[in-house]
């Protein structure tokens, strides 16, 4: 009975959950402080979705990966079907925000499809990646081709849907994990070199022209004039109006002006929005300074590691488990990378949050979902492992 619980105390995984859970409610705090956000509690709401997120990582625990990879194929059918109802919703349950209509807005409640979608589109693609090399055990240009296709497909029609919205930040995550699953699913490098080839050229392509032509941009491609603004403003801020670059000129401010150890608790001086979501990363910076930065830095570094050591040992017994490992992976890394890449100005501004940190409902119980699943694959690894040894 004993060994049977401590198969489910992953002590490892909790400390890290309960460090980033720390530094989530501080930063929060510390940012509610600023008086734009004047009789908001958000770090009382945090500690709701951190609850809730708790919730599904412990009901999850009652399926095994054989269940969830069986189940996967539902589960992605129905995120697929929730985000083409949010498209067809009345304004009054799917509101318009800054030009994009990705969140139903309920009564005390807001929840954004899309955030939800990129777990189990990891989901789906771990299972039809594993199913794919357990049927071709041996692989060929063919096969390889076979899989790159289906790989593409299923990630295409959630893109297309959230471009739709349009949410062209949420878009490109999708297809970073995607890229990040083709390239470790094995698949042959000639395939793969060519993709890099044709995606890098037409994304280059893309980039110049709105760069260019930002006005025949927007009419030809539908992108919005804010989105071509940041892209103008990432290529080349110092071109651009103080309005234009008004984001990263705060946010920046606020980072640097932490210093090596920060103002501390209840100290900041430099207001600009969105500090409790997209910009988080700015408040650690300027409450706890470099030192308080580099440690959040190594706190998703050690979560990291876990991932990939995880899904190198479970790959025997759960190839499945090994490929989520490496799409939550992707996702985890294209969201510090870019959402701390954006506050240091080498990324353009989106409204990509910083996982386990930024505030948020969808964002929260998303993130929770999916390690939910890592934390399954956690403990059927502790499972097998004693059986080995016995």
């Amino acid at each position: 009975m004993n060994k049977k619980q401590s198969y489910y105390m992953q002590t490892d995984l909790i400390f890290l959950f309960t460090l980033f859970v720390c530094v989530s409610l501080l930063s929060i705090y510390n940012a509610q402080q600023l008086e734009q956000y004047e009789g908001e509690n958000f770090v009382l709401k945090q500690i709701v979705w951190f609850t809730i997120g708790a919730c599904i990582v412990a009901a999850i625990q009652f399926l095994d990966l054989e269940q969830l990879q069986k189940a996967s194929i539902y589960i992605y059918g129905i995120s697929i079907f929730v985000l083409i109802v949010l498209l067809i919703s009345p304004d009054s349950i799917a509101r318009t925000i800054n030009g994009a209509k990705s969140w139903f807005t309920l009564p005390g409640l807001s929840l954004q499809p899309a955030e939800f979608t990129k777990v189990t589109t990891i989901l789906f693609l771990s299972a039809v990646i594993s199913k794919h090399k357990t049927k071709y055990e041996v692989s060929s240009i063919k096969s390889d081709t076979f899989l790159l296709a289906k790989i593409l497909l299923f990630t295409g029609i959630p893109v297309g849907l959230i471009m739709l919205q349009p949410d062209f930040g949420t878009a490109m995550v999708y297809l970073f994990i995607s890229g990040m699953l083709i390239i470790l699913s094995g698949i042959n490098w000639r395939i793969i070199l060519s993709l890099i080839v044709i995606i890098s050229s037409a994304g280059a392509a893309i980039i110049g022209f709105i760069i260019k032509f930002p006005v025949l941009a927007q009419e030809l491609i539908g992108i919005k004039q804010y989105q071509v603004n940041r892209i103008l403003t990432w290529f080349d801020p110092t071109q651009q109006s103080s309005d234009a670059t008004f984001h990263f000129d705060r946010a920046y401010m606020a980072l640097g002006s932490g210093q090596l150890f920060g103002k501390g608790m209840g100290s900041l001086e430099v207001n600009y929005p969105e500090a409790h979501t997209d910009f988080i990363f700015s408040v650690i910076g300027e409450s706890f300074g470099f030192i308080g930065s580099a440690i959040v830095i190594f706190l998703y570094f050690m979560l990291l590691y876990k991932l990939v050591t995880l899904g190198l040992s479970i790959y025997k017994h759960s190839p499945f488990g090994t490929f989520f490992c490496y799409g939550f992976l992707s996702l985890l890394l294209v969201h510090v990378f870019q959402n701390i890449g954006m506050t240091l100005g080498i990324m353009p501004i989106t409204g990509i949050p910083l996982l386990l940190v930024s505030y948020g409902g969808s964002s929260v119980m998303s993130t929770m979902l999916g390690l939910g699943v890592i934390y399954r694959v956690a403990v059927e690894y502790s499972i097998q492992n004693d059986y080995l040894f016995k």
